[in-house]
């Protein structure tokens, strides 16, 4: 069966390099690791090829983040994607420490508007997510305006780091399931804690 890899973000370079889109990041660093580049495709940038002997479609929706959810559902339709066993969403969250990584095999928006429009539109919270977090915002700044900020250049390695891992999850995900993926990197601090 094909796995259907959606990372979330928001479209254009305005928005490269930011918080909000650490999930098209994720995407991007598998799409280089197995030779599987992207192309636009209506309201996606999709990739197909394989990972561990696995097909895999590796999206990432160019409508706003508040709107991902008509793009993921066109994708399952497309690719017959029909078990959400078979969906991985990656995604940023403030509510993880800077470089943490953590799956989850299902759950509530937690407040991520990408989130909540995915489960909106499939009508269900029953599919996996992987959460890459990106720390809660200084006193006095607002989460939305938070969100659309870049790393500084203090973030910047703890973030490219947590990427790769974030990857590494996926692979695992894609080869083992995510009950292995789980164990495996739900344990783990962010990098640079003790």
């Amino acid at each position: 069966m094909t796995k259907l890899i959606v990372g979330l973000g928001n479209p254009g370079p305005r928005y490269h390099h930011t918080r909000h889109n650490v999930g098209f990041a994720v995407v991007a660093e598998l799409g280089r690791r197995h030779n599987v580049p992207g192309r636009s495709r209506g309201p996606v940038i999709v990739g197909e090829g394989a990972i561990s002997g696995q097909p895999v479609v590796l999206a990432q929706p160019t409508t706003m983040m508040n709107a991902s959810g008509a793009p993921v559902a066109l994708l399952r339709k497309r690719h017959n994607v029909w078990s959400l066993d078979d969906l991985l969403v990656v995604v940023d969250d403030m509510d993880l420490a800077l470089g943490t990584v953590r799956l989850r095999p299902r759950g509530s928006a937690g407040g991520h508007n990408g989130l909540k429009s995915i489960i909106d539109a499939l009508g269900s919270q029953d599919f996996p997510r992987l959460r890459v977090g990106i720390g809660r915002p200084p006193p006095g700044v607002d989460p939305i305006d938070y969100v659309l900020t870049r790393f500084s250049p203090a973030e910047r390695a703890t973030i490219e780091k947590a990427i790769a891992t974030a990857a590494d999850a996926v692979e695992c995900w894609i080869e083992h399931g995510a009950d292995e993926t789980m164990n495996r990197f739900n344990r783990t601090s962010a990098p640079g804690s003790p």
